[in-house]
């Protein structure tokens, strides 16, 4: 059942309530008012409603829907995991105030994460559509002028190496196995613990690696041959126990469900351990280095290898993002591409973007040299944009570099340059270097909400901004 998000404040709080006003927070303190936005919570309150049928009558008090937006910006702010936003949470008055707990229980770690998992990619995009709209009503974004960039945002994986990832491979289906084997009769499934094994190839291999000698590179593949041997014992034993399950063969004497829980688990890490198995075999014993379809997490299946050029991050693990910035710092659009294609093929989805949200083109939009083409050019000015600022690369033609030094032009290209800065405030002080949250969908979600907590408290700056110039004046 959804909680209301009006609450009747407890009568022996009101004088503690009355000294934690007093308390500021000049983070949290502009967006407060900003967040009270009837049209924010009820996107949020649309979203708990499609949780099962009557859940707006029926079953447990879940989180009410101000209390749940407000946790998702704060959380997003500070950068904090679920068990921080929980610890926080009960022990900070200033952060009870912000989120309207006050005196009230909070929820533990897991009910925000099952929470945050109900705004689904298609809400947040709602939500932030709702924060443009916001900063248009209050004249902080007209949008005008438009500039793009794209930027990687890295998984919550490690680096992926084919050692590490046969050894994550051997530990899941392991483990997947020994739950099972507790739920069986004794001895119906035998299960080895290769850990102490798997640790001692890890270290060999990554001792040899050290080195390109031959005679350490023979011991790295010979390393590498005793880690598959034991990947693939592991998995035949993972493959014929979903077999005899499928054929009830199975002796199981505890509960069915939790092995059928962990048979779909078994089912699920089965192809990508065999991939993981055929790709060490092409890249380590074969040589061949170009092996398509890569495996480079078990967990975040939908990481890329993105290459951006950086001299010192050569190979970047997540997803490329391309992220639209108007006036004022304000994001207006955002998407998460997949693969690493040509940022020339994202210029007109975020000029078509832009004029979804502000329903008419730039009259100014900027890109860098990775965005320029000529039917780029063409196409955005048959959009209605009145001038392009995208430089061109290779040798320019007297006609196209006496356009590139017109003043509009290089007017231009400076307001361009000016994304880097909303992007490195995206990735540092509001989290989105790193996305943590689970699975393809997770991923966009996160970013998501970076993007609207950085357009919230821009919009709360340039308040502020206007506040302290009318007092001058």
């Amino acid at each position: 059942m959804i909680t209301p998000s009006s609450h009747q404040a407890w009568l022996f709080y009101s004088p503690l309530a009355q000294q934690a006003a007093l308390l500021k927070d000049d983070l949290l303190d502009p967006v407060d008012q900003l967040l009270d936005d009837p049209a924010l919570v009820d996107l949020v309150r649309q979203c708990l409603a499609k949780r099962s049928p009557r859940s707006t009558r029926t079953g447990r008090r879940g989180m009410a829907p101000d209390r749940l937006l407000r946790c998702c910006v704060m959380k997003h702010l500070k950068g904090w995991s679920f068990r921080d936003l929980e610890r926080e949470l009960r022990s900070n008055l200033v952060y009870r105030r912000f989120t309207h707990f006050d005196a009230e229980v909070t929820p533990e770690f897991t009910v925000f994460r099952r929470s945050f998992a109900l705004l689904s990619p298609a809400v947040t995009a709602e939500i932030h559509q709702r924060v443009v709209r916001l900063a248009c009503e209050y004249g902080v974004a007209q949008g005008k002028t438009i500039r793009t960039d794209t930027t990687v945002v890295e998984s919550h994986v490690h680096y992926p190496t084919d050692s590490s990832l046969l050894g994550d491979g051997i530990r899941v289906l392991s483990r997947s196995l020994q739950r099972i084997a507790d739920e069986c009769k004794t001895g119906a499934v035998e299960v080895v613990n290769h850990a102490r094994a798997v640790k001692h190839r890890l270290l060999e291999i990554s001792r040899a690696a050290k080195s390109l000698t031959a005679a350490n590179q023979q011991r790295m593949r010979d390393s590498y041959q005793r880690l598959l041997a034991l990947t693939r014992a592991v998995v035949r034993q993972a493959r014929e126990v979903v077999q005899r399950w499928g054929k009830g063969r199975l002796k199981v004497v505890g509960k069915l469900l939790r092995v059928g829980t962990q048979i779909g688990q078994l089912r699920h890490f089965l192809p990508l351990v065999e991939n993981v198995i055929r790709q060490t075999k092409e890249r380590v014993v074969q040589g061949n280095s170009h092996v398509e379809d890569k495996v480079l997490s078990l967990f975040e299946t939908h990481t890329e290898v993105i290459r951006k050029g950086k001299a010192h991050k050569p190979n970047e693990f997540g997803r490329l993002v391309r992220i639209d910035e108007v006036e004022n710092g304000i994001v207006s659009g955002y998407q998460v591409l997949t693969g690493n294609p040509a940022d020339t093929t994202s210029w007109m989805p975020a000029l078509e973007q832009h004029q979804a949200h502000f329903g008419r083109a730039p009259e100014m939009a900027a890109g860098d040299r990775g965005f320029f083409s000529a039917q780029n050019e063409r196409e955005a000015e048959a959009l209605g944009v009145k001038k392009v600022a995208l430089p061109a690369r290779g040798r320019l033609s007297a006609k196209r570099a006496k356009q590139q030094k017109r003043r509009w032009f290089r007017r231009g290209l400076r307001w361009r340059a000016g994304i880097e800065a909303p992007i490195s405030t995206l990735k540092h002080p509001f989290s989105m270097a790193r996305a943590t949250y689970k699975g393809g969908l997770g991923f966009e979600r996160y970013v998501g909400w970076c993007v609207i907590t950085k357009n919230l408290f821009s919009i709360a700056r340039h308040q502020q901004r206007r506040r302290d110039h009318d007092q001058v004046t």
